[in-house]
């Protein structure tokens, strides 16, 4: 091949399209699996984590813990503070409809989304962040970037989300209301508060890839080819959910907040930052992340781990086939 032509192979591999025949395939059913497994399993703990996050009167009353007591009943259970064990469990399952559109697309958006970004980044840019960063970090770097892009695209998804945090914390702004209607009458209202969740969802989504990538370069995972053990997806996906969740926490109870807001009063990230500061202090900014990190940790985590563990697993097999 003369110099010509390999400089003319080399320019079209460079601005090819990626094809993904057998990759995508796996990424979508580990994704999809992930998102069905996480929805079963967790929508109850992402409705408490929502109630906490929404309520704007102090709960932990430090003195008392009767009063605390008290306070998470109310908080948590709302109009159902006063029933049944039974009672109190149902009602932690509104949204579901909304949660269950909402959840699966964006497991598959964001699990099986940020490997092909980083694909494309690594065959383009890879041989520079080596130079640069080294080559462990200069992947952890980019695979936290791709995430990070991967998060910042999932503010489409924001109306679903939106619906189903309504139906979680205020469900009389939805009652009576079909989602044909919703969209109609609300329209880019739904995606009120979408500057926040951009800013939000950057640096949580480079915090969750970039710390699983870290972890798993820290236990060789990759090396010679090899892959990950469920331990180990576990591990890293551990961490990289608790640098996420922490990172993006002040950010997520003021967009939690915009969110929950009735459709025909609505209010800015600012004013509410404003007054939550106020009313609550720096620690309201704060407000729900222990049980967060203890609940929806563990949400994450599990949905991260079965994405990819399934992911890798389906690949392996295309790959066999």
């Amino acid at each position: 091949m003369s110099p010509k032509e390999e400089e003319s192979a080399i320019r079209v591999t460079a601005t090819s399209p990626v094809h993904m025949s057998g990759k995508s395939e796996a990424r979508i059913i580990g994704s999809a699996v992930a998102g069905v497994s996480e929805l079963a399993l967790f929508h109850p703990v992402d409705t408490v984590a929502k109630r906490l996050m929404s309520t704007e009167t102090q709960v932990v009353i430090l003195n008392s813990p009767a009063q605390t007591a008290a306070n998470l009943n109310s908080a948590i259970f709302r109009n159902s503070a006063a029933e049944s064990i039974g009672g109190k469990a149902m009602s932690l399952f509104p949204g579901i409809g909304y949660g269950a559109v909402y959840k699966i697309l964006q497991r598959v958006y964001k699990f099986g989304g940020q490997p092909v970004v980083l694909d494309i980044m690594t065959k383009r840019y890879g041989a520079d962040f080596d130079e640069r960063f080294g080559h462990k970090t200069g992947h952890t770097l980019l695979s936290a970037t791709s995430g990070s892009i991967i998060g910042i695209g999932e503010v489409v998804l924001l109306p679903l989300d939106a619906l189903k945090v309504k139906a979680q914390t205020s469900p009389e702004q939805l009652h009576g209301r079909g989602v044909i209607d919703i969209f109609a009458k609300e329209g880019f209202g739904l995606y009120r508060g979408a500057g926040l969740t951009v800013m939000r969802n950057a640096p949580g989504s480079f915090a969750l890839f970039g710390g699983n990538t870290a972890a798993k370069t820290f236990m060789g995972v990759g090396e010679d080819g090899n892959r990950a053990t469920w331990a180990q997806d576990a591990i890293a996906s551990c961490v990289g959910a608790t640098a996420s969740i922490s990172v993006a926490q002040p950010l997520d109870v003021i967009k939690t907040r915009i969110q929950n807001r009735p459709f025909d009063s609505p209010e800015s990230g600012r004013q509410i930052l404003k007054r939550l500061i106020e009313n609550e202090g720096v620690g309201g900014l704060f407000k729900g992340l222990t049980p967060k990190l203890l609940v929806v940790g563990p949400k994450l985590v599990f949905s991260f781990t079965i994405a990819q563990h399934l992911i890798g697993y389906f690949e392996q097999m295309k790959r066999q086939s």
